[in-house]
């Protein structure tokens, strides 16, 4: 057998040219115990936390392959959770930057995640209808809820009740008594989507934003509360009057229904609505953690702020209310005499939630995040719809507060879709061009060294020298720019439509263009002088113009100048002679347009990518087609060669870059990791690097390693990893109870918890054959009456010679507490009763009760029927009824004594230092130090 063909693998190197996308929301998040200063944003498949103060980015939170699709921050600020495309969560450490817990339960995309009060459960919310709800402690699902029947668009724990509302696209809001772990009431109240909801007034009041101008609040009423107080209903709901209660529903009707009449827990009736100017849908509603400040925004730009009043600031309210009734009272009264008016005021919903002001972004608002400063500000930063992360201070105490825009993040990328990219020739500098400006960036640091305005680039490269760079616009303008200065040194009005393409001529001396006005037209380069200064500046001449019957969509030159490839709007490329103009070779063969093609660096070849999603490879010596390659899923947007090889990329409108070999004719690779249709790319001038551009507004950097790419490897790691995704898609055991596709666990199947199972059952398989294996040696030994030699399992001696046993529960202590159950549900049950007795001998020993109880019970509930009626673990289980119960007790009576003993020594402490425990002693250690670092500071200075 012959040497194959060895390649170079090419592999992502790194993401830029990107601030935020837009599929996921702004937060605030605190780093190095600052708060309002960062903020995290979704970026493709990374979270980027952004400094707004220097307008930095200063942390990359690395994900895998899936988009982001919402981000919160926990309570204690140490924490990201991160919810994907694809449904799985992770939860970020801030201080590390690394993901180490992975919750892997919904089918389809996150859509909402919110922490309760102290941070241990976290509430996610999907596409696919479900809410789960997660231990975050012991990194495991506790339970999932369902009731939906669409998208949920948010879920929130209650601080005080162990309760969750939520709301759906279905029109519903639902609340959840989470001890049983059902829904117990269900608001009927609105006619279109619920896309967000906030709980304020001490969780007293609801406020829902729908698809109309409304926001509707409703006044929550907790039963118990009522019945202590003996009081009728409408009495005890706080901030309404009865009056205004009793007018809304006799409009609604029943507001609610109601599953089982005796185990309401909350009542919940509209209160009223307030009007918001945006006339669209509800896109974010949210309050800040005071719960002071309300803001909302639809699909424009513009940010409503509402303060929502303390009691203390209602009552001043209508007590001045009341006054001025009663003035005009007097007034009106025609004598005057009477004193004691009978005056009503009725308090309406306007007086307890009052408009602010509204705050106007640059561009539309996708998310938002609010925070209060301590100085009494409120903070809004935005993630907008154009790349840009913009902060607005107001505050709100002032009687008619302006908002000021205080910092924004827009030099890291560009505010439309990069159109055209290209390589400087010492493979340094990268040029992007969008509908509005062109940026330079340094490919090492990824930097961004220059932007200058431009109109709409279509196509783009470096003067020889790099010191200059031409331009094509959509207009059909050729411009000229000095990447020194960063100046326009020249527009040439070159076509009349738009300019398609253009190629540097060989001899680097001049260039050709082609444009939508059916001319390709030839320009060289010439040294002019300058009005402005003595020196001589460089400019560009037409020479020649060749006319076509259509529009002009690419033109190349071969390498060594003779000949001039121009693809046509009607599907054929033609090859001119470059000194004669004469016409050489017609290729015709494709269906739809060629978009983009390259001719390979020794003239041979001429590769063309068209709409028809084929690549062809032709021969330029007479013209035949060597091979049609069906290349993309959707049009092949751009096509260039390695340098030096006969190796070529094609970007396509399916996301994917590929590389090819033109001389075998063979798919290489295949680049994924764009999110979005990618409109170029550019390979540098060594071939090292690739830098392509997306819709997702990225640009990704592609570097070529020196590992070597065997082919036949690469289609059986593809064979593996599509077998791998449909070993998770596949149907799973139907659990006793549960029908076939429904699932009440938390967990999903997915290839690790497959592998996870596999795993126990080798282990199981080993612990079996090593007990024979004991069970002979002892007989052995018995017969010859002395000690024969064990031979040890290299596994067990790997592992520092433990026992079989010991070798079992090592495997169940590495599985993920995330996927554990699932892995014990995929286990046949043959292996149960092996495991049950060696829990039995676990939990005697008394090590890992927690783990071993987990299981247990895990394995009880979903197998019960089975091991009832097996006789054989009859005494099994009994055994297993006392072990458990008497160390269970053990292992609660050591924490309760753990508690007692931390709080003595909390107490103590305070008692001590009189100062409120650790928080605060290491906020002044800090400050303490700061103040001595600026003496220090200042002693050097004068000295």
């Amino acid at each position: 057998m012959g040497l194959t063909k060895q390649y170079l693998r090419y592999v992502a190197s790194a993401v830029f040219g990107l601030i935020g996308s837009q599929k996921g929301n702004i937060v605030f998040v605190t780093l190095r115990g600052e708060k309002g200063r960062y903020v995290a944003v979704p970026a493709c498949e990374h979270v980027f936390i952004w400094d707004l103060r220097k307008g930095e980015k200063i942390v990359i939170l690395k994900g895998l392959k899936q988009e982001v699709t919402c981000l919160c921050p926990s309570p204690d600020g140490l924490h990201l959770a991160v919810g994907y495309e694809d449904g799985s969560i992770r939860i970020f450490s801030l201080l590390s930057g690394e993901g180490n817990v992975t919750f892997n339960g919904h089918k389809a995309a996150i859509t909402s995640l919110k922490y309760d009060q102290l941070g241990g459960r976290l509430a996610s919310g999907s596409k696919d209808t479900d809410i789960i709800v997660w231990d975050v402690i012991n990194e495991s699902g506790l339970y999932r809820l369902k009731g939906h029947k669409d998208a949920v668009t948010q879920a929130l724990f209650l601080r005080e009740k162990n309760l969750l509302v939520s709301s759906g696209k279905d029109t519903m809001v639902k609340w959840w008594d989470l001890d049983t772990q059902h829904c117990f009431k269900t608001v009927v109240g609105h006619r279109t989507e619920v896309w967000g909801l906030v709980l304020v007034s001490e969780e007293k009041r609801l406020i829902t934003g729908a698809s109309d101008s409304e926001l509707r609040a409703w006044d929550i009423a907790y039963l118990q509360e009522i019945e202590d107080l003996e009081e009728p209903e409408p009495k005890k709901i706080k901030g309404s009057s009865p009056g205004i209660q009793d007018t809304h529903e006799a409009e609604e009707g029943p507001l609610e229904t109601d599953e089982a009449p005796e185990d309401r827990i909350l009542t919940c009736r509209k209160a009223g609505s307030i009007m918001r100017e945006g006339r669209d849908r509800v896109v974010n509603l949210a309050v800040d953690r005071t719960g002071r400040m309300l803001a909302c925004h639809g699909t424009d730009s513009v940010l409503e702020v509402f303060c929502i009043l303390s009691k203390e600031e209602i009552q001043k309210k209508m007590d001045k209310k009341m006054k001025k009734a009663r003035k005009k009272a007097k007034l009106n009264s025609s004598k005057g005499e009477e004193e004691d008016l009978e005056v009503h005021v009725e308090m309406t919903l306007q007086d307890e939630i009052q408009r602010v002001t509204n705050i106007k972004t640059s561009a539309k608002i996708k998310s938002f995040d609010l925070i209060h400063s301590p100085q009494g500000d409120l903070k809004a930063v935005f993630l907008l719809q154009n790349n840009i992360v913009e902060l607005y201070s107001l505050t709100p105490s002032v009687p008619a507060p302006q908002p000021v825009r205080t910092s924004r993040v827009t030099l890291g990328g560009h505010r439309s879709d990069v159109r055209t990219l290209a390589f400087s020739s010492d493979n340094i500098a990268v040029l992007s061009a969008a509908a509005d400006s062109i940026k330079i960036w340094n490919r090492s640091t990824l930097q961004c060294i220059r932007t200058m305005t431009c109109e709409y680039a279509l196509c783009s490269f470096f003067v020889p020298g790099d010191r200059q760079v031409v331009i094509g616009t959509k207009t059909g303008k050729l411009q000229l720019y000095d990447l020194a200065s960063g100046n326009l040194l020249e527009t040439v009005h070159a076509h009349e439509g738009a300019l398609w393409s253009m190629s540097l001529s060989p001899d680097q001396r001049g260039f050709v263009t082609g444009g939508a006005d059916k001319s390709v037209k030839f320009w060289d380069f010439e040294l002019v002088k300058d009005e402005n200064s003595t020196q001589k500046r460089l400019s560009v001449k037409q020479t020649r113009t060749l006319q076509l019957d259509e529009d002009v969509l690419c033109v190349s030159y071969s390498p060594n100048q003779k000949l001039l490839a121009v693809s046509l709007l009607d599907c054929t490329v033609k090859i001119f002679y470059v000194d004669t103009l004469k016409f050489f070779l017609s290729l015709y063969g494709h269906k739809l347009p060629v978009i983009c093609m390259d001719i390979s660096y020794d003239g041979a070849l001429i590769a063309t990518g068209s709409a028809d999603r084929n690549v062809k490879i032709w021969g330029l010596d007479f013209g035949d087609c060597h091979k049609s390659l069906f290349a993309h899923d959707d049009s092949v947007m751009y096509l260039q060669f390695v340098p030096k090889s006969h190796l070529f990329f094609t970007a396509g409108k399916d996301r994917k870059i590929k590389q090819w070999d033109a001389d075998r004719f063979e798919h290489i690779q295949t680049l994924e990791g764009h999110h979005q249709e990618i409109w170029c790319l550019a390979v540098s001038p060594n071939g090292d690097y690739v830098v392509s551009s997306s819709h997702d507004k990225s640009l990704r950097l592609w570097e070529r390693t020196r590992e070597p790419l065997i082919l036949e490897e690469e289609r059986e790691m593809q064979r593996e990893a599509e077998y791998e995704e449909s070993v998770a898609k596949e149907d799973r055991p139907p659990v006793p109870g549960e029908t076939q596709g429904e699932n009440y666990f938390t967990g999903k199947k997915t290839i690790e918890t497959v592998k996870a199972a596999e795993r126990i059952m080798e282990a199981i398989e080993l612990y079996r054959e090593e007990t024979a294996k004991m069970k002979e040696h002892r007989a052995i030994c018995k017969a010859a009456g002395k000690e024969v030699p064990l031979p040890t399992n290299p596994i067990l001696m790997a592992y520092g010679n433990i026992s079989p046993s010991a070798y079992v529960l090592e495997i169940f202590k590495g599985i993920r507490s995330s996927e554990l159950e699932e892995s014990l549900l995929v286990l046949p049950f043959s292996y149960v009763p092996d495991v049950l007795k060696l829990f039995n001998e676990f939990i005697q020993l008394g090590s890992d009760i927690e783990l071993l109880c987990r299981c247990l019970f895990f394995l009880l509930r979903i197998h019960f029927g089975q091991i009832t009626s097996n006789q054989m673990l009859v005494p099994v289980i009994e055994k297993l009824k006392e072990t458990t119960i008497s160390k269970v007790g053990q292992v609660r009576d050591a924490i309760g004594f753990n508690m007692a003993g931390l709080d003595y020594l909390k107490r103590e402490c305070e008692a001590r230092s009189e100062v409120m425990f650790f928080a605060d002693a290491t906020s002044q250690l800090e400050e303490k130090k700061r103040k001595r670092k600026k003496r220090e500071k200042l002693i050097l200075t004068l000295t």
